[in-house]
């Protein structure tokens, strides 16, 4: 093999080589917008579940807060008619007191 050879040889591999690296260079480019698009995307995404869960989240608490109201308003309810049947019951117990003293002088006689 000439030198002329080994030259147009070493000129054709490397015009190889030089068009493989031009290939591989723009496949990492399609795949970096590809990836940048995708991250791009899921941004959205994340920022969209993100005011859902926003939502949902004030939603609960509203309910939440709702609820405690209503059950603040059942307990204050029955605190009153506990109150009440109490002063029902010791009105009931100092008539039945009363009743007792009245009838033991007369059970004396």
């Amino acid at each position: 093999m000439t030198v002329e050879e080994r030259f147009e040889r070493i000129e054709h591999i490397t015009a190889g080589l030089a068009e493989e690296r031009n290939k591989d260079r723009e496949e990492y480019k399609t795949l970096w917008r590809d990836t940048e698009r995708q991250i791009r995307e899921l941004a959205i995404h994340i920022d969209e579940v993100d005011a859902r869960l926003g939502n949902r989240i004030e939603q609960l608490g509203n309910q939440l807060g709702n609820r405690i109201e209503q059950f603040a308003a059942e307990s204050r309810a029955a605190a009153e008619e506990s109150r009440a049947a109490d002063a029902r019951l010791g009105e009931r117990i100092d008539a039945l007191v009363s009743a007792i003293g009245q009838l033991l002088p007369e059970g004396k006689k």
